[in-house]
């Protein structure tokens, strides 16, 4: 090669494609199976969750229940998540939170507003329905939700388990062939 003259670089190097990125994580620490039988869901929010350091460590043991919990709208603009049971972290110390205290929801103020009217209306409320991790980030699914009727539940139950009959009776159509 003579000096100064430009090197020579593999083309496999000239052409390097960027970094793939990973597909978001999504670890599901806790479902509200109940909030789905007892509300008619109308709309569908991710929030993040302000939690402490022992919280999170709780969490990712897979501890927590959300079934009594609901969210909260204060005057000032702020969501609360209120009786979301996340337990005493197992291996912590005096630095442990209270189980049941209230947590910080992160939201956009344009949608806190938006359910804070909605909420409002007689008859909607806010519920958790699920608590994950995305990202290593912990996040809430809440939804602005209206109160079912016990004839409405009945309703549903009936027509899962005729959509449920339905399909056990094509599946053993289909094996006899």
């Amino acid at each position: 090669m003579a000096k100064g003259a430009p090197k020579q670089v593999p083309e496999a190097w000239r052409t390097q494609s960027k970094p793939k990125v990973a597909a978001p994580t999504l670890q599901v620490v806790a479902n509200n199976k109940k909030a789905r039988h007892d509300y008619v869901i109308e709309d569908v929010f991710e929030a993040g969750i302000v939690l402490t350091g022992t919280e999170v460590k709780a969490l990712r043991m897979g501890r927590a229940s959300l079934t009594e919990a609901f969210v909260l709208i204060d005057p000032s603009g702020e969501a609360w998540l209120e009786r979301a049971n996340i337990p005493a972290y197992f291996n912590g110390t005096w630095t442990n939170h209270a189980p049941l205290r209230k947590r910080k929801l992160l939201l956009h103020k344009a949608e806190i507003i938006r359910l804070g009217h909605k909420v409002q209306a007689k008859g909607h409320t806010i519920i958790p329905l699920r608590l994950y991790f995305l990202d290593g980030r912990a996040k809430v699914e809440i939804a602005l939700a209206r109160g079912k009727k016990e004839y409405d539940k009945r309703h549903t139950l009936r027509e899962q388990q005729d959509n449920r009959e339905a399909q056990r009776a094509m599946r053993h159509r289909t094996m006899l062939g």
